[in-house]
Parts: structure tokens; C-alpha cells; sequence
């Protein structure tokens, strides 16, 4: 089986609303390597009204980002980049992390957002994403999103992520 490892570090972590899309053997196969934290600092933001957590490409900016690392078959990498509107709204690509057990340094692919409106980093960043977390930002999950809100959704994020197309 062609593995890849890919960092998580907002809903799909474990714990989180999209957890459920690395443990559905529909999707793939995942298995967790362990907690993980970027060697690159990076600025993790909440924005929409989805209080969904972004993580804008802005190497250099914001915190060193906790999260976790999982093996992925093609399948689930193939599904996760469905998922995460890879190229189209995230693009994905290879990024150093620090594993938290061993302090070994690993090459994984990452989620980051390239087109974004600048006043988001303002925004208040965050070292670690938790949807139950002290921010007060409810994320509403794709499930409670109706389809006239999903058919929606791009548009209104869009808005809040640049004010180009993406």
C-alpha cells in the first residue's frame, strides 16, 4: 500500500467534527503516527460565519501549529483533498514537523490557504485549534449546514477569505 503522511490540525483531528472522514474505511486507510507540531510558524485562524480554522500560507507569521500526523493510503489522500477543495480553496503541500513522543523531524504534506484577504492576519492566531476550544467560535459542522447553506458556502467563503474568485 502507497502511504503518504499528512498533518491535521483543525477538524480532523481527533475529537473534532470531521474526525469521522480519516476513520471511515470508505474514505481510505489512516493510521495515527503521533501529535505533531510544525517546525514553521504559521498564523491558524478562525474566519466565516462556519467558524471554520484556516491555515493561511504565511510562513514566518503566528505560532508553531500543534496537530497530528496520520499514514494515509491514496484513497484517503485523494479523499481528503476532496474534502479540503484541494487546489481550488487549500493547497497542499510538504512541511516539516516536529513528532511530540521522539522529536523526530518528518516531511509531511500540509493544508494551507493561499488566497486570502490580508486583514486576516489580524485575526487572532492560534497555536492550537480545538472546536470546543476558549475562543467562543462554534464551528458548524457540514452536517448542520443545509444545502441552500452549502450551495452558499463558497460564495460567503470567498468573501471572507479574498475578494478575488478562487
Amino acid at each position: 500500500m502507497a502511504t503518504n503522511l499528512v498533518f491535521v490540525y483543525g477538524t480532523l483531528k481527533q475529537n473534532e467534527p470531521n474526525h469521522h472522514w480519516l476513520t471511515d474505511k470508505e474514505n481510505g486507510e489512516s493510521k495515527l503516527v503521533g501529535k505533531a507540531t510544525t517546525q514553521e510558524r504559521y498564523p491558524l485562524v478562525i474566519a466565516s460565519r462556519f467558524n471554520i480554522p484556516f491555515l493561511l500560507a504565511a510562513p514566518g507569521k503566528g505560532e508553531h501549529i500543534e496537530g497530528e500526523v496520520y499514514e494515509v493510503d491514496e484513497k484517503m489522500m485523494s479523499n481528503l483533498d476532496i474534502l479540503e477543495d484541494h487546489p481550488k480553496l487549500y493547497e497542499r503541500k510538504k512541511n516539516k514537523m516536529t513528532l511530540e513522543t521522539t522529536g523526530e523531524v518528518i516531511e509531511s504534506w500540509i493544508y494551507l490557504l493561499h488566497k486570502y484577504r490580508p486583514d486576516m492576519l489580524d485575526l487572532p492566531m492560534l497555536k492550537s485549534y480545538s472546536s470546543k476550544g476558549s475562543h467562543g467560535k462554534e464551528y458548524a459542522a457540514r452536517y448542520l449546514r443545509d444545502d441552500v447553506c452549502r450551495e452558499n458556502m463558497y460564495a460567503e467563503m470567498n468573501a471572507a477569505v479574498n475578494s478575488e474568485d478562487l
